[in-house]
């Protein structure tokens, strides 16, 4: 008797690009997870062919390029964009029948809802950021709002952004948060002069024009340090001609994307994160699972989920100039403030080990797989 052995599941990721950033490394590290788990995985950027991913995936998982990348144009422009997307993406579903597609971002989340619409497959979304203060275009609101109640589910990484949607929105809904995964990366502690470190995207979501400003205020009296801003963007010469105004020059460093996911934090003695806003703050994490002594605004959302005030980082009130030049002058003057915060972010960042978040995933997806094959 001949024994047929079931075919993996096909789980396909999509996402807007797969470059340096909180939403890529986390489909890096789901699809990696899947793939070691005998599930059948793929990922599909809407970049052009040939885009060199940042982070490392699996050697078992496939990745596919739309050839439309993402990018700022007109209502007639955009409304052109998702007509090509849809209908590329809806030929790639007819013929590669994925079990399960899993998008991220808003932009991606519409297309591959409206590509999947009358096809069979279970399109999972998920939201990134935080929906109160990230708003897409007047289209993509309207298309968002639509596809939504028409996907198989929702995702966020905190209650905070689930509940920004409505139920008609979220027919289904999960919360996972991102993993504390520092990626084999510790910090030396050997700098002759301690480097303050933030990471992020050169925009005004990450608020290092407010950091800039709280770091003029107290750059004199602790000479021994410099702050050094990790990541690249459209704000670049806004935030250099910042600290040129501001006389701290000098002390603020911006050497641009690290060169490998992570590797930021050899050179680091402590963290901060400056935000106006976020989805969860991935980078906070990394930092915390490091055991690097923390700094963070206490935006919306995700800051307060992992730090607890003066036991593993210093919350400080959401876009205080002050209040962050404040803590940032006690951590730099106090040596044993950082030893202590570091160890407690540490032991605190276990919550979001990357086994744990990774079995989250696998059982959210397993899960689902189940409920739409009606098992």
């Amino acid at each position: 008797m001949t024994t047929v052995t079931p075919r993996p599941a096909r789980i396909k990721f999509i996402l807007p690009g797969l470059s340096a950033g909180g939403s890529e490394h986390v489909v890096s590290f789901v699809a990696n997870r899947l793939a070691q788990s005998g599930f059948d995985v793929s990922i599909l950027s809407f970049e052009m062919s040939g885009s060199t991913p940042y982070y490392k995936t699996d050697d078992r998982i496939r990745i596919e390029y739309l050839d439309v990348p993402i990018g700022r144009r007109g209502p007639m422009g955009v409304l052109a964009d998702i007509v090509r997307r849809v209908k590329r993406l809806r030929a790639l579903f007819k013929e590669q029948r994925p079990d399960m597609v899993v998008s991220l971002l808003t932009r991606s989340n519409v297309i591959a809802v409206l590509a999947a619409t009358g096809l069979d497959i279970p399109v999972i979304v998920s939201e990134r950021n935080n929906p109160l203060r990230q708003k897409p275009g007047v289209v993509w609101q309207i298309l968002r709002r639509y596809a939504y109640a028409r996907a198989f589910g929702l995702i966020t990484m905190t209650r905070g952004a689930l509940e920004c949607f409505p139920p008609v929105m979220r027919p289904r809904s999960w919360v996972i948060p991102n993993m504390a995964d520092y990626q084999d990366f510790k910090p030396k502690f050997t700098n002759k002069r301690m480097v303050m470190t933030a990471v992020g995207r050169l925009v005004d979501q990450k608020g290092f024009d407010l950091l800039i400003q709280a770091w003029a205020k107290i750059a004199d009296q602790h000479t021994d340090w410099c702050l050094r801003i990790w990541g690249e963007g459209p704000d670049r010469f806004m935030l250099e001609s910042l600290a040129a105004a501001h006389g701290v020059a000098d002390s603020v460093q911006m050497p641009g994307v690290s060169s490998a996911p992570g590797r930021w934090i050899e050179e680091a003695d402590a963290f901060v994160l400056s935000s106006r806003f976020e989805g969860w703050g991935l980078v906070l994490g990394e930092a915390m699972a490091a055991g690097l002594p923390c700094i963070s605004f206490d935006c919306p959302f995700g800051p307060a989920d992992m730090i607890t005030h003066d036991h593993d980082g210093l919350l400080i009130e959401e876009g205080s100039i002050d209040g962050m030049a404040g803590a940032l002058s006690q951590l730099m003057g106090d040596a044993a403030l950082r030893s202590r915060l570091g160890t407690q972010a540490e032991s605190a960042a276990v919550r979001f080990a990357p086994a744990a978040i990774g079995d989250l995933w696998e059982n959210t997806i397993r899960g689902a797989l189940a409920t739409a094959r009606g098992q």
